[in-house]
């Protein structure tokens, strides 16, 4: 199962992206198959990856949507993405990786 860490700076200061490493080297048990850091502002996350769905680095987290408004990092399984991704493909959302992500 991944693991993941997140920072948040109640008074608005950027992270230091440098501390998200040791957060994620914390819990690398959780997710021996890669890791992954992502700062922006106040609001830090880190990911340590178990890959299942899709093996490809277009599977890591966090993950940002294409034009980089939204990014996300979660440790579960979206059991009916397939329906959603067909859904969300028709409505004319691209995606770039085969996961539930």
């Amino acid at each position: 199962m991944c693991g993941i860490a997140g920072i948040l700076n109640l008074d608005g200061s950027p992270v230091n992206p440098g501390l998200l490493l040791p957060m994620t080297d914390a819990i690398a048990h959780r997710g021996p198959d890669g890791q992954g850091q992502w700062a922006e502002g106040p609001v830090g996350l880190g990911h340590r990856r178990l890959a299942i769905l899709d093996l490809s680095e277009a599977g890591c987290q966090p993950m940002s949507t294409s034009h980089g408004r939204y990014t996300i990092t979660y440790n579960g399984e979206v059991y009916n993405f397939r329906e959603l991704r067909r859904e969300l493909e028709n409505l004319g959302h691209k995606f770039h990786s085969h996961t539930d992500t």
